[in-house]
């Protein structure tokens, strides 16, 4: 595979392709000069190349963040259900139109733990994310969801998701067929079920088409994924007209997952490996089968009332600080005194002077008129 760079990277990219001339023995000219291989080179630019990975990723701006959860080899929906779960079934159709590639469904085992899998999966290569509309759903997508999801209420089987779309498919047909009721029907359906929901946010959260599916007991999310009611570009394009600022958009939507953890938005940060999931795909399966293993074992001590009464409770404390109250206690609001209460306590104030001064103007009257 083609190592793909992202425009912060170019300094490590220089040095990975040094580092693979010198693994390489030979030239294109045939027997290099050197017949050894300069080990020792070899582990000092491999650290560097390390140490720079660290220090990059750790500093990333949101705008960058971006870029990496877009990054074309970060592992899919596809790849998380074959590495992590067993006996996968893949379930098709929603039973009124079609089926819809740009989402996986399926029933599957994760560690002898029967479960619903639903994955809107990207694609790969050109052909498969034409095949996968590059991971955006259409109504009947959300519709074969809330089918199986209903299904997996029914067994008691608990749902888990992987969330990668940069939006809901904004096509004439996917709206004549009731795109925007079709992901009502499924935030509804979510927010309904009495089995544990738990979404992973593994690339970019895009939209209603995120939140469709992401309506979830647990929330957990890639730490340099994005989750956003909009992409950047989109954002900028409707607030400054001009899709370059698309930084200064990506700062003030909050899209990061430190940010959204910070909010309430989202439940957990699954830590990466240095330089992105994509740079060690089996630390990033093994990061996720952790997390999932433990919130499913959480929810096994739940009765089905209580996993849908965290869900509800979760859901409405999101943004909510403290109760809202119409003047807040912490400042000193001062009543407006009426003019004549003034004048009143002016007169009860100097009293003796008030009295004085009517007598002077009253002796004055009497020797005048």
């Amino acid at each position: 595979m083609v190592k793909s760079y992202l425009e912060f990277e170019r300094d490590i990219k220089d040095l990975e392709e040094e580092l693979e001339k010198l693994k390489d023995p030979f030239n294109k000219e045939g027997l290099s000069e050197l017949s050894e291989v300069e080990t020792d080179k070899i582990a000092r630019i491999e650290d560097e190349i390390g140490n720079r990975l660290k220090v990059s990723y750790a500093n990333l701006n949101q705008w960058e963040k971006t870029q990496v959860a877009r990054h074309e080899n970060r592992p899919k929906s596809k790849f998380f259900i074959d590495n992590l779960f067993t006996n996968f079934i893949n379930l098709s159709g929603d039973r009124r139109f079609s089926e819809d590639e740009a989402v996986l469904t399926g029933f599957a085992k994760f560690e002898d733990i029967s479960v619903l899998v639903l994955g809107q999966e990207k694609g790969e290569d050109l052909d498969s994310r034409l095949k996968r509309n590059f991971g955006m759903m259409r109504p009947e997508g959300y519709r074969k969801c809330i089918r199986l999801m209903k299904l997996a209420d029914k067994f008691n089987i608990p749902v888990v998701s992987f969330i990668d779309t940069p939006g809901a498919y904004p096509g004439i047909g996917a709206e004549q067929r009731g795109q925007a009721e079709a992901i009502a029907s499924s935030i509804e359906c979510c927010m309904s079920l009495h089995v544990p929901i738990i979404s992973v946010i593994i690339g970019e959260g895009g939209s209603g088409g995120a939140i469709a599916l992401a309506s979830a007991n647990k929330v957990l999310m890639f730490e340099n994924a994005i989750y956003s009611v909009i992409s950047p570009e989109g954002c900028a394009s409707i607030l400054w007209r001009d899709h370059t600022k698309s930084l200064e958009a990506a700062k003030a939507m909050k899209l990061t997952a430190e940010e959204l953890l910070k909010m309430g938005t989202i439940d957990e940060i699954i830590n990466e490996p240095a330089g992105g999931a994509h740079r060690n795909k089996d630390l990033a399966i093994l990061s996720t089968k952790e997390a999932l293993l433990k919130h499913l074992t959480e929810f096994k001590k739940k009765t089905r009332s209580e996993i849908f009464e965290q869900r509800k409770t979760k859901f409405l404390s999101i943004g909510k600080q403290k109760s809202f109250t119409v003047f807040s206690k912490d400042i000193i609001w001062e009543r407006r005194k009426n003019i004549f209460l003034h004048i009143k306590e002016i007169i009860i104030k100097y009293k003796k002077e008030v009295v004085i001064s009517i007598l002077l103007i009253f002796i004055v009257f009497s020797f005048l008129f």
